[in-house]
């Protein structure tokens, strides 16, 4: 705990100058045998026996303008700075988790995360799987249909009608099939 103070240039000046010639000559004696000394460090109890004094004497100084520069002069102590030490650590830490505590390292970008962009493919994968199925399904409709129809039929034309009638019906079924599954699936949403 600090108890003393390292005096600044004011309170040299004061003392020097004779600003506190109307203090008692003890107290004086005191306060210049204090800052003659190395490191010229001044007791909280001087201060305070100075404080009272200024008060009793009128004087037009008050104590905290003599001090201005001064500092306050802790002792080192390897404990103290140890457990002052782990303290800024314990507050650092605290202040970083605070800081982090909504950041995930899944972040990819700024558009999504890594798993986001797992089910963007997953889905994209399935349109396209959909739209492929949909396409052999009605061309290998309208081909069995303009193979097998020139048993009944012999003019082209026919045969290519048929086929495009038949192709018809099935795209129209499997378009069907489709949209009830995507309202089955959006619905699950």
């Amino acid at each position: 705990m600090a108890s003393s103070v390292r005096a600044g240039p004011r309170l040299r000046r004061a003392v020097a100058s004779g600003e506190l010639a109307r203090l008692p000559a003890g107290l004086r004696a005191e306060l210049e045998a204090a800052l003659g000394s190395d490191g010229a460090l001044v007791p909280f109890s001087l201060l305070r026996r100075l404080h009272g004094a200024l008060r009793e004497a009128g004087s037009p100084l008050y104590l905290h303008e003599l001090l201005e520069g001064s500092e306050i002069a802790l002792p080192e102590n390897p404990e103290l700075v140890a457990r002052l030490e782990r303290i800024k650590a314990r507050l650092a830490n605290e202040e970083y988790r605070r800081m982090t505590r909504n950041v995930t390292g899944q972040e990819l970008n700024r558009y999504g995360t890594l798993a986001d962009f797992g089910r963007q493919v997953r889905s994209v994968k399935a349109v396209v799987i959909t739209i492929f199925n949909f396409i052999v399904t009605v061309v290998a409709a309208f081909a069995c249909t303009y193979l097998g129809s020139q048993y009944i039929f012999a003019e082209m034309a026919a045969r290519i009608l048929s086929a495009v009638i038949v192709a018809s019906v099935v795209g129209l079924a499997e378009l069907y099939v489709m949209v009830r599954t995507l309202e089955g699936d959006l619905g699950k949403l």
